[in-house]
């Protein structure tokens, strides 16, 4: 069994390389070059296809930097890292279905979610939530050697 140390460390890097991800996504949405025009000719300003793979607009992208800075500061410590984790997994999972449905797959027009964002929403959604979850229940639960019996 792993120690309680390496689980807590393990959960808090989750929380960061995840903001660090959404970070670079989010910032990497507002540079022109890696973001391809979309199928539409009449394409609104700031919307397009990052690195000509996932549908992003400005808000969408302000949305990546904030979940990234948020990721960024959990990381210090670790009840906060495993309510990222956990907020995180809900919140994206919720997005991944969303995107899945016709009548919600832009936000009701607010941000894009479908297309490769359904996949990439799903699997950082699963990570999450091992780490905000799952692992994290390791840790609260005291090893049978620790529990000492009362006499």
């Amino acid at each position: 069994m792993q120690t309680s140390t390496f689980s807590n460390s393990s959960i808090r890097y989750c929380a960061l390389c995840l903001g660090l991800f959404f970070l670079l996504l989010g910032l990497a949405g507002f540079v022109p070059a890696f973001v391809a025009p979309g199928a539409n000719a009449t394409a609104v300003t700031g919307s397009g296809y990052l690195f000509g793979v996932f549908p992003t607009n400005y808000f969408h992208n302000a949305i990546g930097i904030l979940v990234g800075i948020w990721g960024i500061a959990a990381f210090t410590s670790l009840t906060g890292a495993i309510v990222f984790n956990r907020i995180f997994a809900i919140v994206y999972a919720a997005g991944a279905i969303l995107g899945l449905l016709p009548f919600t797959n832009t936000l009701f027009g607010i941000t894009p979610l479908f297309g490769n964002n359904i996949w990439l929403n799903a699997i950082t959604a699963a990570i999450a939530f091992y780490y905000g979850f799952v692992k994290s229940a390791e840790i609260n639960t005291p090893s049978s050697s620790s529990v000492q019996a009362s006499v």
